[in-house]
């Protein structure tokens, strides 16, 4: 085999909680993800050496700078190989938009490249990798809904989100992650998502109940700075979804629509009044 294609996965979450802060400045946190099928395609093509990375979407950094480039860097230094790859990222993900675009394109490097080089690695191998490249990569890697908890690494396979229609809106700026988790450690009034009855909801597929219990404690943070995402979560809501919340650290707002329909007049709505937003129905997979 010279060449892999892999489908990239984005995700969104359905809670996020900031429960305390260790001494190396790390958050402690309690997430439920879900991944949904807007999804990047990786392609991982054997070389004589080096790392080339090309792709679609201008705005990725084609180097080291790329955490698909250091996925690579680490499987080539882990395993010894004296082959390099050339990969190539087909981007649908909008960028930073707390959807775990480039945490999914790493993870999708080191599934390929492992099943590329028939590497043979463990599951639990690989997960110690995609840990040392992020929080969110040992998630990707998982490929399942989850509770996640510590820094983002411990993970509780949980039943998967029951078939609705999810609008996704990334408007058109970006979200620094660490000024948002500075701002959130000044912040004393918190509301706190109950994770139990949200996990209890998803196993009874009860849509209304999970829509009720989403919750992100960045959301305030975030929205206080950036207005749209509170006017966004008003939209989809005027338009039917159930329930409507930022995703990660922002800024991308997402509502759960138990009709399509409802979902794509949301969409033309959100599409009208903000029309550099990109914009995407999806399905929880």
């Amino acid at each position: 085999m010279e060449k892999i294609k892999r489908k990239a996965y984005g995700k969104i979450n359905l809670s996020l909680d900031v429960i305390g802060k260790r001494d190396n400045g790390y958050h402690e946190v309690e997430m439920v993800m879900q991944r949904v099928s807007l999804h990047d395609t990786v392609t991982i093509k054997k070389v004589a050496s080096g790392i080339t990375l090309n792709s679609n979407n201008k705005e990725l950094p084609l180097n080291e700078g790329n955490i698909a480039y250091q996925a690579a860097a680490l499987m080539i230094a882990h395993f010894h190989l004296l082959e390099g790859v050339e990969i190539t990222i087909d981007k649908n993900i909008p960028v930073a938009a707390g959807m775990a675009g480039g945490s999914t394109d790493a993870a999708a490097v080191l599934l390929g490249m492992n099943e590329l080089f028939a590497l043979q690695a463990s599951e639990e191998t690989l997960a110690k990798l995609a840990l040392t490249l992020g929080a969110d990569v040992p998630f990707c890697l998982s490929e399942k809904t989850a509770l996640a908890q510590g820094i983002g690494e411990i993970l509780t396979p949980l039943t998967p989100l029951c078939d609705c229609s999810i609008l996704i809106s990334k408007p058109n700026f970006g979200v620094s992650t660490k000024w948002v988790y500075e701002s959130f450690d000044a912040t004393t009034k918190i509301k706190h998502p109950d994770t139990k009855s949200l996990i209890e909801a998803i196993n009874k597929e009860d849509l209304q109940k999970i829509a009720e219990q989403m919750e992100n404690v960045l959301e305030a943070v975030t929205a206080k700075k950036y207005p749209e995402i509170t006017e966004l979560n008003k939209l989809m809501k005027t338009k039917g979804a159930l329930g409507s919340m930022m995703t990660g650290s922002g800024p991308t707002v997402f509502g759960l629509f138990a009709k399509e329909e409802e979902a794509s007049q949301a969409k033309n709505m959100i599409a009208g009044k903000f029309p550099e937003n990109a914009n995407f129905i999806v399905k929880p997979l």
